[in-house]
């Protein structure tokens, strides 16, 4: 238990230092702003239910920020399900919204890829957004994301990918103790001030539901046609930004956009599954997080309920031992958990359900990791009726 507390206290210190330099972006323009010109790029397949949202909601944004060239691009990728015909009136009621021209899509490339990558080359704007169709864009969003860019780009290197953490919605019980883990993983094991120090890509991460990216930096790296087989542009595409010598950050934007991934536990463990194994990219890297997970943090938990059950005797602690140490121990270890979940959750609007039920949410991302596994293994990594 010595161990688990150990593990605990570490997340919780690395959590909490994170937290106060995962800053919101600035709510007021930087002097000598001049506004820009963006590309929000929107990769749609079967998105009947939110692509006119999402698509409006940008455009407000644009509305609101009136010094800036903002255009949204919708790849729309052999919809079925009356995308296409909203898109087309889209288009028709507003000319700030374009159809990107649509492909086949080759051999050896994840359509969400392939998508983006033509968008991309298609826009002729300096800077690209690549989004989703579930995010939702506050009016101040475009023009507070620029703030950000320009207070980020003040340091020694110039960013070329700048991503925001949406506030992630649930509306279930299954979505609330598997997605609010994003930003506990996010917060407990990257080190930020590593991750702004060097160019190092395992040192990076980014969120697929908001990438900005300099169109200049992003053609010179390869744009989305380097991570062509990808299901996780969230950590593949600052890598490769990284290789290419520009550098990458990441801000809070809870409070400009806000995305509900998944609605109820299978889509959740779908949506999960496709790409959980590639954002570690090794069974090793996979194994040392379950140790992690279950034997550092979900343990202490197990040890609290075996003691209120009074069936501590199945464990081989010792009569002194366990009621001192290892009881103690697991209870300050829980202690902690809960402190930075706590802290997560008011922070970022968090369901209390995850919180309460922590270990049950670890155990499930665990669960999670080791289907993804067997699924790449397989090659029956399943999204959107594709397979990968």
């Amino acid at each position: 238990m010595i161990s688990a507390l150990a593990i605990s206290g570490f997340a919780l210190f690395l959590g909490l230092r994170n937290l106060a330099a995962f800053e919101t972006a600035p709510e007021a323009s930087p002097a000598g702003d001049e506004g820009w010109s963006v590309t929000v790029c929107i990769p749609a397949r079967d998105e009947a239910d939110n692509i006119e949202a999402c698509v409006r909601s940008i455009l407000a944004a644009g509305d609101a920020d009136p010094i800036s060239q903002t255009t949204v691009m919708v790849y729309d990728d052999g919809s079925t399900d009356g995308t296409s015909d909203i898109l087309a009136r889209l288009v028709e009621e507003d000319d700030r919204v374009v159809a990107a021209s649509v492909r086949d899509l080759p051999d050896g490339w994840n359509g969400k890829q392939h998508g983006c990558d033509a968008m991309g080359r298609e826009a002729v704007s300096d800077w690209l957004l690549f989004t989703d169709a579930d995010v939702r864009f506050e009016s101040d969003s475009l023009r507070r994301t620029r703030a950000a860019l320009l207070d980020q780009s003040s340091a020694s290197r110039p960013l070329g990918l700048l991503s925001a953490f949406p506030r992630e919605q649930t509306g279930t019980v299954g979505e609330s103790l598997v997605v609010p883990l994003i930003h506990v993983i996010l917060l407990s094991y990257l080190p930020f001030r590593r991750m702004r120090r060097t160019l190092d890509p395992a040192a990076s991460a980014a969120c697929g539901q908001f990438i900005l990216c300099r169109r200049e930096a992003w053609l010179e790296v390869g744009g989305h046609g380097a991570i062509r087989n990808s299901m996780h542009d969230g950590v593949r595409l600052p890598r490769i930004f990284r290789r290419g010598g520009f550098a990458t950050d990441v801000f809070d934007g809870g409070d400009i956009v806000s995305c509900r991934m998944y609605r109820g536990f299978i889509e959740t463990w779908c949506g999960f599954t496709k790409n959980a194994y590639e954002g570690l990219g090794s069974p090793i890297l996979l194994l040392l997080l379950t140790v992690l997970h279950l034997g550092g943090q979900v343990a202490p938990w197990c040890v609290l309920l075996l003691a209120a059950l009074g069936a501590t005797g199945i464990l081989d602690f010792g009569a002194a031992t366990f009621p001192g140490v290892a009881l103690g121990c697991a209870g300050v270890a829980v202690a902690t958990q809960l402190l930075l979940r706590v802290r997560l959750a008011s922070r970022f609007g968090q369901s209390w359900v995850g919180v309460v039920l922590h270990p049950i949410g670890l155990v499930l991302l665990t669960a999670i990791q080791w289907w993804s596994l067997r699924l790449h293994l397989a090659g029956r990594r399943i999204w959107r009726g594709r397979v990968a």
